[in-house]
């Protein structure tokens, strides 16, 4: 199993940025999938979450209206579209694939598979 995040890098505070999480060896439409995030000294913390099917979402409330999390089955691809930047946004973004049956899940112990990360900055 393969999850490859990209689409970090470094942005001023109000900006924009997507990332893409591409997944391989897993049936990726079976699976709630999720973003968390480790910011420099903290602990790894829940971002977003996102049923097999699309249709259910949940957000940390850090991030609730300014970053939408979705996904393409048929490209077997991951999505987190976050707007509206803040420097306390900085992180090292992950995708993760949840635990079979698990759904909506916001705990980190229930994720099976990890991608590698992919870096955020935000400049104030």
């Amino acid at each position: 199993v393969q999850l490859q995040a990209s689409g970090g890098g470094m942005v001023q505070a109000g900006g924009s940025l997507r990332l893409s999480c591409q997944a391989s060896g897993l049936t990726f439409g079976s699976y709630s999938m999720g973003w968390f995030r480790q910011a420099p000294g903290k602990e790894r913390e829940f971002v977003a979450v996102i049923t097999w099917s699309g249709v259910g979402t949940n957000y940390a409330g850090s991030v609730k209206g300014r970053f939408t999390i979705s996904r393409d089955n048929a490209k077997n691809t991951l999505y987190l579209q976050m707007n509206s930047l803040k420097p306390e946004d900085t992180a090292v973004y992950y995708c993760a694939a949840a635990t079979p049956g698990w759904h909506m899940v916001v705990d980190g112990r229930s994720y099976d598979y990890w991608g590698q990360g992919t870096l955020v900055t935000v400049s104030s």
